[in-house]
């Protein structure tokens, strides 16, 4: 007598296992036409299951076809059309390519040193203080607390005399980027920085605007090639990759440029807080606040996992904002919001700050140790290496960049080209090392490994 594995689908009674396992032997041809099943208490018994589950699954069979009655013989399996399975051509097994052992990545950032006990100090408070109004609705914007402590920092730190409701908050640099190509409208043309960082072309062409890659020379972007570009996405105070800082007489060419073209400025300030040599020129916003959006991130400062950013609009936008896009819900969660308010508002935000400058900049100078200890360290030169969280390295070498990159991956260590950058990369023997979340003893180990370089 054939035996069935019974299991009760979710949401079906137990008959209907039964039903499907018989139907499924008779189209299979694993019984027979012709072939009498077992009485419904034999299967019943043999089974371990109810006469009324057997009695339900051959009264279905019987409806569809499947099987027949016979008065006093029993029941016997009808003359069904089998189903062939076709025979599959079993594929050679595919070996993964591996990927080329790494022993250190200069192409990331570090979040180690995030101040995890403080930070969950205050998300108990947060939950204690606030309680169920964490599930309420909140302006579009962000939270007023939020807001009002972004407002601070800025202040304190580069300057800044913001209106807090000007300020907009959101999930992360990506999601604010969209955000201003509806906002400024997708039939402008969008100025980009040419080399640059790839992930912002890669998201104005995802958003369905046209995007110009603009050239630079060492004071940054060239006025005189914008063209018809009437936004500009620029970092003027720490240009990445490059390390470029604008000088002030370039950025009243950008600003005039925008008074007289009714043009935007994008001032994306991501990672400024790092400088160890100086303080940073203070932000283009300052020195026209009616034509600049400033852009920042926490992302930098604490960690790429915390989805938080913000943007200060002006206020002729900010009432577009409210007008065309006001119906936009918040797109970070209050818990968070409040709980970052805090670590601003109450000062852990600058200790954190000061305590990862001294972290960096004595890593920074740990990673310069090294290469200049390595043995193809008289190839090397470093370049731009007093602010933000990356420097350039010049090599000497016959090597075209793409096969630069390939010889030190080979020797362990992943790391990335200046010309890589560009719109159509070009060989620059350049690297850029990012050195932030490096780990010192593999990138050691990985320098170490640097013979004679072509």
């Amino acid at each position: 007598m054939r035996t069935y594995e019974l299991k009760k689908l979710s949401g079906l009674p137990l008959y209907e296992s039964l039903y499907r396992a018989i139907r499924e032997d008779i189209r299979l041809g694993r019984l027979s036409p012709g072939e009498k099943l077992p009485s419904k208490r034999a299967l019943a018994s043999n089974l371990e299951i109810g006469k009324t589950t057997v009695e339900a699954a051959y009264a279905q069979l019987l409806e569809e076809g499947y099987i027949t009655s016979r008065e006093r013989q029993g029941f016997f399996v009808e003359n069904v059309p089998r189903q062939v399975l076709p025979e599959r051509p079993v594929p050679p097994p595919v070996l993964p390519s591996l990927p080329k052992p790494t022993l250190a990545d200069l192409t990331g950032n570090g979040t180690g040193q995030f101040p995890f006990s403080v930070w969950a100090r205050l998300q108990r408070e947060v939950v204690l203080d606030y309680g169920k109004d964490l599930l309420l609705p909140m302006d579009s914007r962000g939270a007023p607390a939020l807001r009002s402590a972004i407002a601070g920092c800025l202040s304190d730190f580069r300057g800044m005399q913001v209106d807090p409701e000007n300020i907009l908050v959101g999930a992360g640099t990506d999601f604010l980027y969209n955000l201003l190509m509806q906002l400024l409208g997708k039939d402008r043309v969008y100025g980009v920085e040419d080399p640059g960082y790839e992930k912002i072309r890669k998201i104005y062409a995802a958003g369905g605007v046209s995007c110009r890659p603009i050239p630079m020379d060492p004071m940054g972007i060239l006025p005189e090639s914008i063209g018809d570009a009437t936004v500009l996405h620029i970092s003027p105070s720490h240009h990445f990759p490059t390390g470029i800082v604008t000088p002030v007489p370039r950025r009243r060419a950008l600003l005039e440029w925008a008074r007289q073209a009714s043009g935007w400025i994008i001032e994306d300030d991501y990672d400024t807080e790092f400088r160890f040599r100086g303080r940073p020129i203070p932000p283009m916003q300052t020195m026209d606040p009616e034509r600049v959006i400033y852009l920042n991130t926490f992302s930098k400062t604490l960690s790429p996992s915390i989805r938080i950013s913000y943007m200060v609009l002006p206020p002729a936008l900010m009432e577009r904002f409210h007008r065309e896009l006001g119906f936009y819900g918040c797109t970070v969660a209050s818990f968070e919001q409040y709980t970052l308010a805090r670590f601003l508002s109450r000062g852990y935000f600058e200790k954190h700050i000061n305590r990862m400058r001294k972290f960096y900049r004595a890593r920074r100078n740990r990673v310069i140790a090294l290469l200049e200890r390595c043995p193809a360290a008289e190839k090397l030169t470093i370049q731009e290496q007093d602010a933000g969280l990356h420097f350039l390295l010049q090599v000497d070498t016959t090597l075209s960049d793409e096969a630069l990159v390939s010889f030190l991956l080979e020797k362990g260590l992943k790391v990335q080209s200046l010309g890589s950058f560009y719109t159509h990369p070009r060989d620059l023997r350049t690297l850029v090392v990012n050195y932030s979340g490096v780990d010192e003893a593999a990138l050691e180990a990985a320098l170490q490994r640097l013979e004679e370089i072509e």
